[in-house]
C-alpha cells in the first residue's frame, strides 16, 4: 500500500545505512545529504538522484563538492569536516588519535565527519624545518614519509644539509628527518675518520733523463667538512693531484741516485708542501710515503750488473785480507819453531796424532825409545 500511495504521489523511498552517506539530487539541483535510515524524496519521472558514498572511505569526493559548500554551507558544515594549509604549511591528520594523512603545502582535503573523530596539527616549515623524533617515528609507522626526508649520518660523519641548493646546517651522527614543503632537499656525508689514498703508478722524468714510476700513499681526515667541502669540488681529487705534482717536482730536479740514497729526505720536503696546501681546505694530512720507486727494465738490468761488480770486489779485497792475515800468521808460527826446537818437535807429535787418528796401522821408524831420547837430547840442547 505504501508503495503505491508513493508512484501515486511521485515519491520514492531510499535507505540508507549507518556505513553510508549520500546526496540527494532533484532535477539536477542539489537538495542535501541524507544520512542513516529511511527517506521518502520526490522523484517526479525519474527525476531523483542519489550518490552514496561509503564512510570506509573516510575523504569525502563529489563532483558536488563546490555546489555543496556553495549551496548548502550549513548542511556542508554539520557532515563533513575540512582541513587545508598555507603555502609552506604541512597538516598532521589524525583519526581517533592515529595519523591518517599529512597534507603538503597549500593542500584541501575533506572528511565525511561521521567517519572521525578528526584532529590536525598545521607546522609553520619554515619555523621548524626539523621534525622531532618521535612524530618521524610516528609518521614512519603510519607509512606518511611523502612530505619529509630522512638523512640518516654514521657514527665518525657529518651530513652537509642544503635547502633549495644553500647549505644550511651541519649535522651530527644520527636520524634526521626535514620537511620539503615545496623545497629541493639534499645532503652530503662526508667521513672524518682517518683514511688512506693511494697514488700507484706515477711516471717521473729524473734530472738524469731515467723514466721512473713511484708509489705513493697519504694518510688524512677532514678537519673542517664545510671548507672541504666548499672550497673544492672534490677534496680527495684535490689531494690526489697534489700528491702528483709535487712529488714530480721534487723527483723530477733529483738524479736517480739521489732519489734511492735520499728517499726519507725527499719525503719531507715534499710532505711540508702537501700539508700546507691541504690544511688550507681543511683536510690535515699526517704521513706521506714514497713507498716504491720502479726503474724500467734496462736501467734495472744495470743497476744490478752494478750492484755485483760492486758485491764481486768488496768480496776480492775481504778474501786477499783473509789471505794476508793467514800468511802473517804462517810466519809468525814459523818463527817460534825456529826459536824453539822443542815446539817444532811438539808439532811434528800433532801432525803424527792427526795422521795415526785416520790410519788403521803407523809404522815409526827408531822406535818410540829413540823418539823419547831425541826429545831429551833436544830438551838438553835447549837448556846448555
Amino acid at each position: 500500500m505504501t508503495t503505491f500511495l508513493d508512484k501515486i504521489r511521485g515519491r520514492t523511498r531510499v535507505v540508507i545505512s549507518e556505513t553510508e552517506r549520500a546526496l540527494h539530487l532533484y532535477k539536477g539541483e542539489l537538495q542535501g545529504i541524507l544520512g542513516p535510515g529511511e527517506h521518502s524524496l520526490k522523484n517526479g519521472r525519474g527525476s531523483l538522484v542519489i550518490e552514496r558514498q561509503s564512510l570506509a572511505t573516510p575523504q569525502f569526493r563529489s563532483a558536488y563538492e563546490k555546489a555543496l559548500f556553495d549551496k548548502l554551507p550549513e548542511v556542508a558544515e554539520k557532515h563533513l569536516t575540512v582541513v587545508r594549509t598555507n603555502p609552506g604549511e604541512v597538516a598532521i591528520v589524525e583519526r581517533d588519535n592515529r595519523i591518517h594523512a599529512v597534507l603538503g603545502p597549500d593542500e584541501r582535503q575533506v572528511f565525511w565527519t561521521d567517519a572521525g573523530p578528526w584532529t590536525w596539527q598545521v607546522i609553520d616549515t619554515e619555523a621548524e624545518p626539523e621534525l622531532p623524533q618521535k612524530l618521524m617515528r610516528r609518521l614512519g609507522d603510519a607509512r606518511q614519509t611523502q612530505q619529509f626526508v630522512i638523512v640518516p649520518v654514521t657514527d665518525g660523519s657529518v651530513a652537509l644539509l642544503s635547502m633549495d641548493g644553500v647549505m644550511t646546517r651541519v649535522l651530527d651522527a644520527g636520524i634526521h628527518a626535514f620537511w620539503k614543503a615545496g623545497r629541493t632537499v639534499t645532503q652530503r656525508v662526508v667521513d672524518l675518520k682517518r683514511q688512506s689514498l693511494d697514488v700507484t703508478g706515477q711516471e717521473v722524468l729524473t734530472l738524469d733523463r731515467v723514466t721512473i714510476r713511484i708509489n705513493l700513499s697519504a694518510d688524512y681526515r677532514v678537519v673542517d667538512p664545510v671548507k672541504a667541502a666548499t672550497e673544492v669540488k672534490d677534496f680527495t681529487d684535490t689531494l690526489y693531484r697534489a700528491l702528483q705534482l709535487v712529488f714530480r717536482k721534487q723527483l723530477g730536479a733529483l738524479k736517480l741516485d739521489q732519489i734511492l740514497e735520499r728517499k726519507g729526505e725527499v719525503n719531507a720536503e715534499a710532505t711540508g708542501k702537501i700539508k700546507a696546501d691541504m690544511a688550507e681546505i681543511g683536510i690535515e694530512v699526517s704521513d706521506i710515503v714514497l713507498k716504491d720507486v720502479i726503474l724500467p727494465g734496462e736501467m734495472r738490468d744495470i743497476l744490478n750488473m752494478v750492484v755485483t761488480a760492486e758485491k764481486e770486489a768488496e768480496a776480492n779485497v775481504i778474501r786477499r785480507r783473509e789471505e794476508t792475515n793467514a800468511t802473517r800468521s804462517l810466519l809468525n808460527t814459523a818463527k817460534v819453531m825456529a826459536e824453539n826446537p822443542v815446539m817444532l818437535r811438539l808439532k811434528e807429535l800433532e801432525a803424527l796424532e792427526s795422521i795415526a787418528d785416520k790410519v788403521d796401522r803407523l809404522t815409526v821408524h827408531n822406535g818410540t825409545g829413540g823418539l823419547m831420547n831425541d826429545l831429551v837430547r833436544l830438551r838438553d840442547e835447549g837448556t846448555a
